[in-house]
């Protein structure tokens, strides 16, 4: 169980699939304008993910090398189409906003990487554990970078006026700049550098070395 709590919580902060390894940024940058779009797109993928990490681990034993990748994108595909028909019957308006990033999750490099790395060789339970670990860390970067695009760019949260604008006789100015696609990738740069600078651990290390500087003797 220690094991398995482990597997579920480090990809949260320590092993972030966003701001350690870098995966599904496009996303991050797209559909974080506002918060329910960018909650919208955190469930999706995370039910995508752990639905198939659960499924390419029950038959990870019965799926020939050569093709492992392509029956794990059709199984992948699938769950996708059915959470794309599932939006669109049930949150059409949402599920306009997020256009054709829901099935660009077939193509997501998290998706794909828990399925490839851990789900193929470890049992349903702890590849279902990570997957979930992974996907609500991908949801919490996902949540955060719409929570404050959303709040500066709109003076808005899911919706509801939070800060009142100057239109409406308040003090806050929204910043429209926040609801293009640069703010995300600042927003997220900063967020990496923020992290990386609490825990030093998670920094690369640097390709070349320093030159060294010849000291001047007088």
């Amino acid at each position: 169980m220690t094991a398995l709590f482990a597997t579920l919580t480090e990809p949260l902060v320590r092993k972030n699939p966003i701001t350690l390894q870098i995966l599904g940024i496009c996303s991050a940058l797209a559909v974080t304008t506002s918060l329910d779009t960018a909650l919208t797109m955190s469930v999706s993928l995370t039910v995508v993910v752990v639905l198939a990490a659960g499924i390419v681990s029950l038959i990870r034993k019965h799926i020939p090398n050569s093709i492992r990748l392509i029956v794990q994108i059709v199984i992948v595909a699938s769950l996708v189409i059915v959470i794309d028909q599932v939006l669109q019957a049930f949150f059409f308006d949402i599920s306009q906003r997020l256009s054709v990033f829901v099935s660009l999750i077939t193509t997501n490099c998290l998706v794909l990487g828990r399925t490839e790395s851990f789900a193929r060789s470890n049992p349903p339970l702890p590849a279902m554990a990570d997957a979930l670990g992974n996907g609500l860390g991908y949801s919490l970067v996902l949540c955060l970078i719409g929570a404050i695009r959303e709040l500066i760019g709109k003076g808005a949260l899911l919706g509801y006026q939070v800060l009142p604008t100057t239109d409406t006789g308040g003090w806050f100015t929204p910043l429209p700049l926040m609801l293009l696609a640069p703010s995300a990738f600042f927003l997220l740069g900063g967020l990496v550098w923020a992290i990386r600078s609490i825990r030093p651990e998670q920094a690369d290390a640097p390709e070349f070395p320093a030159p060294e500087v010849a000291e001047t003797r007088q």
